[in-house]
């Protein structure tokens, strides 16, 4: 018989819906009934394309006999931390105070009154090797909750003191040029300059610690940072992290040489590389960034995009049971499809009978197109239509297999990235339907995701709920912004300003010059929470600065200006000594040092100067491109607009740093010189 899960949405909670664990979702009846039975609550959270979250399930939560213990001793509630990142992002910290790291699945044990007492991940279910099984930690934990009373408010106050403790700032620093410079040479310090990426395995794509480095390059002139993150994109790009034949990138890579994934694809991921790829094209134009890119871009269009134009969450890392079982390879297998064309795809691919990943192959390149040319006496452009033709030929194939799992809850913070990475697409590739995309995506946040003047965090099967966090706002309001430069509604400029507004008054803390995670008319947790960190996606605080920066040079109100350089002062010191978690922070810093420039292109009948601005590597430009006289007309009231002219048959380009304008430029010459 179905347990309460069979009421929600959420495709990870529907997947625990039939264990015999009787599973609560968080919320006033579970949380009620801990009270009213003084019984301890067992928080799990996880995530529908968690692979261990699968493992535990199976093994305990599908075990009669630890579940009849759960049932007896506990109140069982299961969150899916992508709809309640802020449950999440409390316990998560709990854990890795107490055991120095995290990750899903979260297990945690808690008094009635939300105060964990123990924590951790994955447990197995059976004693081993010294260490308690999950099903001996629950029989344990229910006797030390009856029996002693006093040690489990001891631990419960103990976590929630240095819980609290944690969630203090105070090292403002003064924004100067030697804070980046510190930062880039520590980052450069636990980079692999052999395989790219940072530190050893496993290794993150980290989109926005790739970005500084090419900022940083850019700043200082030194060639070995761009170099690095060059590598860094190519090697991810050729590696197994890629999909080689349906595009899209995989979760992270479970070694150093990018060949081994973690096979789940998660939205958000394939929406932070874009971006940095498009910047990698626009240094080098080096076309294999370009194939990434739409490959990316397209995988997300054919696999992850709701017939509303909303994207979904993720792809599992399982079908059948098996992980990576979808993406693998038998080398007999290709030779059977390929036939005479199987030896190039084979050696391009480092296709052996082995296999690189337990008696089966992820396709994985670490030749030259020029020398698979020269081993087989045929001219590059032939190597390349051979392999072109095979990789159609298998993902035909492939796409027969049983596809892994998807979740498809769509997703406002997430979604907003997509959006960002559509039109950073759309701006070096010219595809049109990646711009559309991006628009279908903005109106479906608007019909959809929002109510009485507020966004909402999560949507499925036509029902939203959750009251939207502070990535939801930032990275909605960044992603209006992004869609403003290419097409400069005022609509969009408005929503952008009304909810940066909102963001300031219910999510902003003047004491600790930051942003709540939380509004302040969310529901009350047992702590509110900051968070200050650019890891898997950049953090709220990070993307605010920046959106609070462009908004202050596009509307001159010096209070985005004040805040922005607040949140960066307040995090400057850390950003400096602890650069791989401050990635998107130390992007807004480069940008308000080197003093963004505001470049409006008028009219883009040119397409030639269209193209030049949209293809250069300008990462502290605020361009907007207007294409329509009405829009102009629109923003006359905003002094970015004001003196700017509209003509038929003519492009103008206007150059403004630090308060001073160019006078209107029409050749790419001239522009050159000023940016």
């Amino acid at each position: 018989m179905p347990n309460n899960l069979i009421k929600e949405s959420s495709p990870y909670l529907l997947q625990h819906a039939n264990n015999p664990v009787q599973w609560y979702a968080w919320g006033e009846e579970a949380l009620d009934k801990a009270k009213q039975e003084n019984k301890p609550i067992f928080l799990s959270i996880g995530y529908s394309a968690c692979h261990w979250c699968h493992v535990m399930a199976h093994e305990s939560f599908e075990s009669e006999e630890i579940a009849k213990a759960m049932n007896e001793n506990f109140i069982n509630i299961k969150v899916d931390r992508e709809e309640r990142p802020d449950i999440d992002d409390i316990y998560q910290k709990v854990c890795q105070m107490t055991t120095g790291s995290g990750g899903w699945p979260l297990s945690v044990f808690l008094t009635p009154d939300q105060r964990p007492f123990y924590v951790g991940t994955y447990f197995p279910p059976l004693d081993n090797y010294g260490r308690p099984g999950f099903g001996s930690i629950v029989l344990q934990l229910a006797q030390a909750w009856k029996e002693k009373p006093g040690n489990v408010e001891q631990a419960a106050e103990s976590f929630i003191n240095t819980l609290q403790k944690t969630e203090s700032i105070s090292l403002d620093s003064k924004l100067e040029r030697s804070i980046l410079d510190e930062a880039a040479m520590n980052l450069l310090s636990i980079a692999d300059t052999t395989n790219g990426g940072f530190g050893q395995a496993p290794k993150f794509p980290n989109a926005s610690n790739i970005s500084f480095v090419l900022r940083y390059s850019k700043l200082s002139g030194i060639a070995k940072f761009q170099e690095f993150a060059f590598k860094t994109l190519t090697k991810m790009a050729n590696g197994g992290m890629y999909d080689q034949l349906g595009g899209g990138f995989h979760r992270y890579s479970t070694d150093a040489r990018w060949l081994v994934p973690h096979f789940e694809k998660m939205l958000y991921d394939n929406a932070l590389l874009p971006p940095v790829y498009a910047e990698a094209y626009q240094i080098s134009k080096d076309p294999r960034y370009l194939e990434v890119i739409n490959g990316t871009l397209r995988y997300v269009l054919g696999h992850m995009t709701s017939p509303q134009g909303g994207f979904y969450s993720a792809e599992d890392a399982d079908s059948e049971g098996e992980e990576g079982k979808f993406y693998v390879w038998k080398k007999k297998e290709i030779q059977e499809i390929l036939g005479k064309d199987a030896d190039i795809f084979c050696l391009y691919y480092d296709v052996t009978d082995g296999g690189n990943f337990e008696g089966h192959t992820i396709l994985y390149n670490n030749m030259n197109l020029s020398s698979i040319a020269f081993h087989f006496g045929k001219s590059e452009s032939e190597i390349k239509q051979i392999l072109q033709q095979s990789r159609e030929k298998l993902y035909a194939v492939r796409v027969q297999r049983v596809p892994p799992g998807r979740d498809d809850k769509i997703m406002t913070n997430w979604n907003s990235l997509m959006i960002t990475a559509f039109i950073k697409g759309y701006r070096v590739t010219g595809e049109w339907d990646f711009f559309q995309a991006a628009t279908n995506c903005i109106e479906f946040i608007e019909s959809q995701l929002t109510r009485d003047g507020e966004l909402l965090h999560t949507y499925k099967n036509g029902h939203s709920k959750l009251r939207a966090y502070l990535d939801d706002y930032a990275y909605f309001v960044n992603s209006l912004l992004d869609y403003f430069e290419i097409a400069p509604s005022k609509k969009h400029l408005d929503l952008a300003v009304y909810y940066a507004n909102y963001l300031i008054e219910h999510f902003w803390d003047e004491n600790q010059k930051s942003f709540f995670f939380t509004a302040d008319n969310h529901e009350k947790l047992i702590i509110r929470t900051k968070n200050i960190y650019d890891l898997s996606l950049p953090s709220g605080n990070s993307v605010t600065a920046w959106v609070m920066l462009r908004l202050y040079h596009l509307t001159q109100e010096k209070k985005y200006l004040d805040i922005s350089i607040k949140v960066m002062e307040s995090l400057a010191v850390m950003a400096a000594e602890n650069p791989f978690g401050f990635g998107q922070l130390l992007n807004t810093m480069y940008a308000y040092l080197q003093k963004p420039v505001e470049i409006t292109l008028v009219n883009t009948i040119n397409h030639n100067i269209k193209n030049y601005l949209l293809k250069k590597f300008i990462p502290e430009a605020i361009l907007v491109m207007i294409s329509k006289k009405e829009d102009l007309e629109n923003l006359k009231d905003l002094q970015f607009f004001t003196g700017k002219e509209f003509e038929d048959a003519k492009t103008k380009v206007y150059v403004c740093r630090d308060f001073t304008c160019s006078l209107p430029l029409e050749t790419v010459s001239e522009i050159e010189k000023l940016v």
